[in-house]
């Protein structure tokens, strides 16, 4: 199983509605690191919006999906880190002009310090 994520700082993001509507769930169970993921979902459809680690708690790990704007994908969100590699499905090649990480790369809990 695979996800296309991209990290921002929570200080600069803005819900702009539909905040209220976001349902928590928190485990640690099958998280690699050890740390509690907390899922924010839409109660209303399901959708994840966004993850929040406890090694990270200033970063929100976004679902890409949840931008529509096409020219945020091609530019800003492109991706330059692919993490977990080690578990991506053969039939999918890896992210052109990306830097390859077998596990958590720049956000493994053991250089939290330059990945910001």
């Amino acid at each position: 199983m695979f996800a296309s994520n991209f990290c921002v700082k929570a200080s600069d993001t803005k819900h702009v509605r539909g905040r209220g509507k976001l349902t928590k769930f928190a485990q640690s169970k099958t998280i690699e690191s050890g740390n509690t993921m907390e899922n924010h979902f839409c109660s209303v459809c399901g959708t994840l919006m966004y993850r929040i680690s406890s090694g990270w708690p200033e970063l929100l790990i976004t679902r890409i999906g949840t931008v529509d704007d096409y020219d945020l994908h091609e530019t800003v969100l492109k991706p330059r880190n692919e993490i977990y590699a080690k578990n991506r499905v053969c039939w999918l090649g890896g992210v052109d002009g990306a830097k390859e990480h077998k596990d958590g790369g720049p956000y493994a809990s053991d250089k939290k310090a330059s990945a910001l």
